[in-house]
């Protein structure tokens, strides 16, 4: 027996030692039915992960034993709504065939979908609110696109059934921070965790000690138990490479080359100043996505400019060196860039939309509310997709109260300007579903015109 086939046999062994581990942690070790949540993303570690657990559960299907399979598992997988497109179209097929999967084979496996509340969104904070883009000091993105969607729904399991347990996709090999941080939390001869912010909720990581050639022979070498075609993953990770990192080498396909360990995330983040695997995409044929690259690299570029920065927070507190939150200028022309990149590509694929349409009400209404009245976003809609659109009325609507107003409040502008504010932070709480706070908002800005008096 050669050493490339010991190999082989070893790694088939880990993976069974995995799932009988998961067959006991689900139904004996565990005697409760708290739930199991998984955290997918549709990547290789998550891929194995649930591909793993899958198994566990149809040999359990097969055990006499009467508890078996009562124990719900939710696949969670949290758009940030700013994903790379590619990666995006690619996991939401992903889940479709888990979710019919799960029913054809009665397994109790259920698929959530979470995204950011609107007012958390990318393109209402940066385009609405004027956040700049996050950086490496200022990396506000995280909490309100990917941890909050994902929290909630954790808390409404435990308050639903106490306690819970999320599976995690994460390995030690993975990195040297992330072999600290198991070590950090593990508790010796214990497979379960405490969560370090969610009460009530414990982690476990079964697939924490496979190493990367592992997770790759995993994929290239065993059926999806969902019936997907794990070679359109492999070929994703090959496509985005930037390297020339051998993985599979316990795979015998001639075929399966070089897969590389590029890593996906959202194509708007310019916490890194290069997306390589963008760029390697792009390389590698999918140049239909240059447009969002060459933005990813204007908002960076932008971002620290004096010329696109007002001096004060959104507080109004002065900020460091006078860079606060974006100008109103450049608010505008972000979301002109955005909607033109946008429209280029949905040259390529029409079903892409870089920013929804509520979003775009949603910036409107932080613009109104800043009292930005220059510039309206139906108009620069309209001038880049040569349309004669509102906003669902809205303009004309706020249009005539504005006039009236005026006209009540014969000529003073501070009157005016008072009036106008109160109603228009009245209305974005009612359309953002923000109503909680807004006595003191309107106290702050009552206060603000009394002192300027």
């Amino acid at each position: 027996m050669n050493s490339k086939t010991q190999g082989i046999i070893d790694t088939n062994i880990r993976f069974q030692y995995i799932i009988n581990e998961l067959i006991d942690q689900y139904a004996y070790a565990d005697r409760t039915q708290r739930p199991w949540i998984i955290g997918f993303s549709g990547g290789k570690d998550s891929t194995v992960l649930l591909t793993l657990v899958w198994e566990a559960l149809l040999k359990l299907k097969k055990l006499p034993t009467p508890f078996q399979l009562r124990r719900p598992v939710y696949v969670v997988c949290n758009d940030t709504l700013v994903e790379n497109p590619l990666i995006a179209h690619y996991t939401h097929k992903i889940l479709n065939k888990i979710e019919e999967e799960a029913k054809n084979q009665s397994l109790p496996v259920y698929v959530i979908r979470t995204v950011p509340r609107l007012e958390d969104s990318f393109w209402v904070n940066t385009i609405g609110r004027g956040y700049p883009v996050p950086n490496s000091a200022f990396r506000w993105c995280t909490d309100k696109l990917k941890i909050k969607p994902t929290s909630r729904f954790i808390e409404e399991q435990v308050a639903a059934d106490g306690e819970a347990i999320i599976l995690l996709g994460t390995r030690i090999n993975e990195s040297a921070n992330r072999a600290r941080s198991f070590k950090k939390s593990e508790i010796k001869g214990k497979r379960l965790t405490k969560h370090p912010n969610q009460a009530n909720t414990f982690i476990y990581a079964p697939i924490k000690f496979l190493m990367l050639e592992e997770i790759w022979y995993l994929i290239n070498s065993h059926p999806s138990p969902w019936k997907a075609d794990n070679s359109e993953l492999f070929q994703i990770y090959t496509e985005a490479s930037a390297d020339d990192y051998e993985c599979p080498t316990m795979v015998t396909n001639k075929n399966h080359t070089s897969c590389g360990q590029s890593r996906f995330g959202c194509w708007s983040c310019t916490v890194v100043p290069v997306d390589k695997s963008m760029t390697t995409l792009i390389k590698n044929g999918h140049t239909w996505m240059k447009p969002l690259l060459d933005l990813h690299k204007s908002m960076i570029e932008e971002r620290n400019k004096p010329e696109n920065r007002q001096k004060r927070r959104r507080d109004g507190s002065l900020a460091v060196n006078g860079m606060g939150t974006y100008k109103d200028s450049y608010k505008k022309k972000l979301l002109t860039q955005l909607l033109q990149t946008q429209k280029q590509i949905q040259n390529h694929a029409p079903e892409i939309n870089l920013i929804s349409n509520q979003e775009l009400i949603a910036i409107q209404t932080n613009w109104y509310r800043d009292l930005i009245f220059d510039y309206k976003v139906s108009d620069i809609y309209n001038q880049i997709y040569n349309k004669n659109q509102t906003m669902n009325g809205f303009d004309l609507k706020q249009q005539k109260e504005f006039d009236l107003l005026k006209s009540v409040c014969d000529g003073s502008e501070t009157d005016f300007k008072l009036i106008q504010e109160l109603l228009i932070l009245q209305k974005n709480k009612a359309l953002l579903n923000r109503k909680r706070g807004l006595k003191d908002d309107m106290e702050r800005v009552i206060e603000k015109y009394l002192y300027a008096n």
